[in-house]
């Protein structure tokens, strides 16, 4: 096509492309879609397949309502899903589409929720099929069947080989674990209370309506599957692998702190049993028992998880393996810390009414008991004979404990003791509903000591820990300012800032002699035939390096130095400044 002489011809429109917020945007509204077209879709076939299991071909014979919305949710909801996840699919041929946020988060949300609903589901079936004919298994098996092909959908998507996720990948392998290990702990140590109850206390009540091992098979059912997803998850998806921080401190925060808090709290009761056996009886005998068999298997189960965890942080990162230790330490200090408080608050208990003997004993044993768990372990793991000597000996990470529990404990003997002046003025302004003085004070009082042990006990570590670093320090110059007079022969302000950079940052006020001063230092050596006489910038700096050498060692905050005539050089420490309004940066004869 030809054009006019003298037409101008524009270049065509030209498109903006999306800016970074709004391509966030797109992204965070497809996914959070996908996600909810998949969770209705899910519910639609869930509701539909638990239809056909139960009613056979005649799936309206009841709640027509149900099964129209079943068929809405999986019509409707199911082919929009599918419309959006391959436009999603698609596009994810992209690179930043692939490295996204988005499509990690989308990815990680969607499995995690798979995965927990489709194993509870299944599990929670086969534990109904124990002893239980009539139970109403369709449901759960609908539920876990849909939800089990949603998760493989998931997966393969995760573990694709051409589009594979570029972030979040720790994070599924570890909600996988942490809930796979949560699940089979606890109903392990479900199934092995039921067995140490019936070997304690023979056979329960409930063996005339059921035989007592179904209710140890369910839970056994369920400890055997959450303990093969930790296994699948910690092993074969390789999440022990992954060598980040979101690992170490799930390792730290479940396998370490959650399982000791577990294990010491099962220990410690069984340990309060056996006292109240054998020094408080006045109670029956199955009464006294009942906490044992529970407290004993969460003590078994505690233990085993912290060890296999305490072990596996030592073939870690150092920085893992001494928070493991810092966690053990903490979680058996405040075991042992609330002993203490218990004990002290059982003798004044005691010291008040020397004839409620019963109640008070029980009290105490239940503060020995806590006190002799508590305090070999935190003495195992803190060590308090082996602690640091020398900076260099300081580990990482033992200041912010030390901090932390003192901030801590510190707040908790604040608390008390306003709790303390609380009871004391009530009871001072005539209210006598409430016992004795000391009958008032006696909880919160071994409260405060027990707080006030810990907080004085890691102040004075840290600072200990404290002086050990100061004196590792180098010697901090206490050099302020310097007065420098020079001659005329001297270049003074190239020699004031030399001096200013030797001197760490000293201010330096130059004043220049009245008189000649005469050449200034370092004094030139004459140099033979031929050699060429050095420069007035090098023997500046040589100038500089000589004054610096002269000021190290001086202490005083003011020095006055005079330089010249020749190689002469003057330090005067001064221990005071003349009083005036002004500072003369320069004077002159």
């Amino acid at each position: 096509m030809q054009r006019n002489a003298g037409e101008t011809v524009s270049a065509p429109a030209r498109i903006p492309s999306a800016g970074p917020a709004q391509v966030t945007l797109r992204r965070l509204i497809q996914y959070a879609l996908l996600f909810a077209l998949v969770v209705i879709a899910a519910s639609g076939l869930s509701g539909l397949l638990e239809r056909l299991l139960t009613s056979g071909s005649v799936l309206a014979s009841r709640d027509v309502g149900g099964l129209a919305l079943s068929l809405a949710f999986t019509l409707i909801g199911g082919p929009l899903a599918l419309v959006l996840w391959w436009f999603v699919w698609r596009r994810l041929d992209d690179v930043e589409e692939r490295t996204s946020a988005g499509w990690g988060l989308y990815i990680t949300a969607m499995y995690g929720v798979s995965l927990i609903i489709f194993t509870t589901s299944l599990l929670g079936m086969a534990a109904s099929l124990i002893g239980r004919r009539d139970g109403d298994w369709a449901p759960a098996l609908a539920n876990g069947v849909v939800w089990a092909a949603i998760w493989l959908w998931h997966r393969w998507m995760w573990k694709h080989p051409g589009k594979p996720t570029a972030h979040l990948d720790d994070v599924r392998a570890v909600v996988g674990s942490v809930f796979g290990l949560l699940l089979g702990a606890g109903a392990g140590t479900a199934a092995l209370s039921g067995l140490l109850d019936v070997a304690i206390r023979g056979f329960p009540l409930t063996v005339t309506v059921e035989p007592w091992w179904y209710s140890v098979l369910r839970s056994l059912v369920w400890a055997a599957g959450g303990t093969f997803v930790w296994w699948w998850h910690w092993f074969k998806e390789g999440g022990r692998r992954f060598q980040t921080s979101l690992v170490d401190s799930i390792m730290v925060i479940v396998g370490v702190f959650a399982a000791g808090i577990a294990a010491l709290g099962g220990a410690g009761v069984v340990l309060f049993v056996l006292l109240r056996l054998a020094f408080d009886r006045d109670n029956p005998m199955n009464e006294l028992l009942e906490p044992l068999a529970p407290a004993l298997a969460a003590a078994l189960v505690g233990a085993l998880v912290w060890r296999y965890h305490r072990t596996a942080s030592i073939r870690r990162s150092p920085s893992t393996t001494r928070a493991s230790a810092l966690v053990a330490s903490a979680v058996a200090l405040a075991a042992a810390a609330s002993g203490v408080g218990v004990v002290v608050n059982a003798l004044l208990a005691a010291a008040v009414s020397p004839l409620a003997g019963g109640a008070t004993r029980t009290l105490l044993l239940g503060g020995i008991s806590s006190l002799l768990v508590g305090g070999p372990v935190w003495w195992l793991a803190w060590n308090p004979r082996d602690q640091p000597q020398t900076a260099g000996t300081i580990p990482p990470g033992r200041r912010v404990y030390l901090i932390a529990f003192f901030g801590v404990s510190a707040v908790v003997a604040l608390i008390t003791l306003l709790v303390i002046g609380y009871r004391v003025f009530e009871f001072l302004l005539g209210d006598v509903t409430g016992g004795s003085l000391l009958d008032r004070i006696r909880a919160p009082f071994g409260l405060l000591v027990a707080a006030g042990l810990v907080a004085g006990y890691h102040f004075a570590l840290w600072r200990h820990d404290r002086t050990l670093l100061a004196a590792a320090e180098p010697a901090r110059r206490t050099l302020d300012q310097v007065t420098l007079v020079v001659g005329n022969h001297t270049d003074g302000d190239a020699l004031a800032r030399g001096v200013a950079e030797a001197t760490g940052g000293a201010r330096v006020t130059l004043w220049l002699r009245a008189d000649d001063g005469g050449p200034a230092l370092p004094v030139p050596r004459a140099g033979s035939a031929g050699e060429a006489s050095p420069s007035a910038g090098t023997f500046t700096a040589e100038a500089a390096r000589q004054v610096a050498a002269a000021l190290d060692g001086v202490t005083a905050p003011h020095v006055l130095v005079i330089v010249g005539p020749g190689a002469r050089l003057d330090v005067i420490p001064l221990v005071g400044t003349v009083s005036s309004s002004r500072s003369i940066e320069r004077s002159g004869g």
